[in-house]
């Protein structure tokens, strides 16, 4: 299913002289991310188009529709109606039609059911570590430089340790694609077929390397890892292995 939108988001940006690169950091997600949204790759959902309408001078219904969207009338207009038009409904029924509606509409049944107030759950804000280039498996280096705060999931939200990574590479796709986040859950133990992301050094004075795989087993002997694109397992001696920490979810950002 293409994800270009009746209004291209190109366009938009270019009109406005600006980068993705830009771009992408009003609206706190990565510069992947916007090119595959120009390029279809990723559907224009109401959540992305919300994101990203007041940084390109168009609102939300304008970019998933194009210029021609429609703009829903306000409750008391007529079907059909420009917002905030008049006269309001009574005015602009004829005297026989109000005589006839009058019984209808002066006799409104009781509700039923009421909306209670919107419950704001508390957010928390968790560290995104890692670097934007990863290698050929899509490794990465992970020194604990921060490069971002994003919202944790709620069930992160109280989580000691939480934090998340960007995926780099397109080495698990179509499970994760390069750009997306993943959210991990430090504290919690891994099985078989979950999917983590392990801390690696492979010399005793070389960089401690991250990867984002599919867990297959840990022993006193060796770690073995999955990956996706192209499909084959990667082993690391027990000795090399830093940390295995589960991944509670994942996603655009």
């Amino acid at each position: 299913m293409s994800g270009k939108s009746a209004l291209p988001i190109r366009d938009l940006r270019e009109s406005r002289g600006m980068t993705q690169a830009r771009l992408a950091q009003l609206t706190a997600t990565s510069q992947p991310q916007i090119r595959r949204l120009e390029a279809g790759e990723r559907r224009l959902t109401k959540d992305w188009a919300e994101r990203l309408a007041p940084h390109l001078g168009v609102s939300a219904l304008e970019l998933m529709f194009g210029e021609d969207a429609y703009d829903p009338p306000s409750p008391v207009g007529l079907p059909g109606a420009k917002r905030n038009a008049d006269p309001p409904v009574a005015a602009a029924l004829s005297p026989e039609m109000q005589d006839n509606a009058s019984g209808s509409m002066t006799s409104v049944p009781p509700t039923n059911a009421r909306l209670g107030a919107v419950v704001q759950e508390p957010r928390s804000r968790i560290p995104v570590f890692g670097q934007a280039v990863g290698g050929a498996n899509g490794e990465f280096v992970m020194n604990g430089d921060r490069l971002d705060d994003v919202f944790a999931p709620p069930s992160l939200s109280d989580v000691a340790g939480a934090y998340a990574v960007y995926v780099c590479g397109v080495s698990m796709e179509p499970r994760y694609f390069d750009g997306e986040i993943v959210f991990v859950n430090p504290t919690k133990s891994v099985r078989s077929g979950d999917f983590v992301i392990a801390q690696i050094q492979i010399d005793e004075h070389g960089p401690q390397l991250a990867y984002v795989k599919r867990f297959v087993r840990w022993n006193a002997r060796e770690l073995v890892l999955a990956q996706y694109n192209p499909e084959r397992e990667m082993r690391f001696s027990a000795d090399q292995v830093i940390s295995v920490h589960l991944v509670v979810m994942g996603g655009a950002v």
